[in-house]
């Protein structure tokens, strides 16, 4: 089994024991629904809600040793635990909050990762959201890989609905104009 997957089962067995509400993102939900790709960390969200990080954060440090230095500050302030796994994997664990942070977890599932361990992770929808609203160009190729690899699975019309008004908080709508130009460029 790759360090990563070890990381995020080891990551998850501690999620459900606290009985937390929790998904897998980023690469490891790569691995599932797009283009498989190297990745060296684990991304996670993990709802927390606002007003009572500081119980999640405190048992996070005590297990796992962070990678910076404040990093309960940082979490506080960013909403990003960075913490780092006995392998030396990194941790990033998003503090969710918001509706669409809950739909994420609601909506995730779990898969099998070879060689037979089993993650929650978001969905391949959700994954295109969350990629599309981080823009970077890696992100963007990694959007690319789910569509083609999801090609005509993906529910548009719910990736619309949630990354509309992501990409208005952000102020920045042309991410809803370069998705569907790479949807309408993929899905032939």
């Amino acid at each position: 089994m790759n360090e990563v997957i070890r990381a995020a089962a080891d990551l998850q067995t501690l999620f459900v024991a606290e009985a937390w509400r929790f998904c897998f993102i980023g690469g490891v939900a790569l691995q599932r629904w797009g283009e498989p790709r190297e990745t060296i960390d684990v991304d996670a969200t993990l709802l927390t809600g606002l007003g009572r990080e500081d119980h999640f954060i405190d048992t996070l440090l005590r297990a796992y040793e962070a990678r910076i230095a404040d990093a309960a500050g940082f979490a506080r302030t960013r909403r990003v635990l960075l913490l780092r796994a006995p392998s030396g994997v990194g941790l990033d664990i998003a503090l969710g909050s918001l509706p669409f942070e809950e739909s994420v977890v609601d909506r995730s599932s779990a898969f099998t990762f070879p060689p037979d361990v089993s993650l929650r992770t978001c969905s391949a929808e959700d994954l295109v959201v969350l990629k599309a609203f981080a823009a970077r160009e890696k992100d963007w190729v990694d959007v690319d890989g789910v569509i083609i690899r999801q090609a005509g699975r993906l529910d548009w019309t719910y990736v619309r609905a949630q990354l509309g008004p992501l990409a208005e908080l952000k102020e920045e709508p042309e991410i809803l104009a370069e998705l569907e130009r790479r949807r309408t460029k993929l899905e032939r």
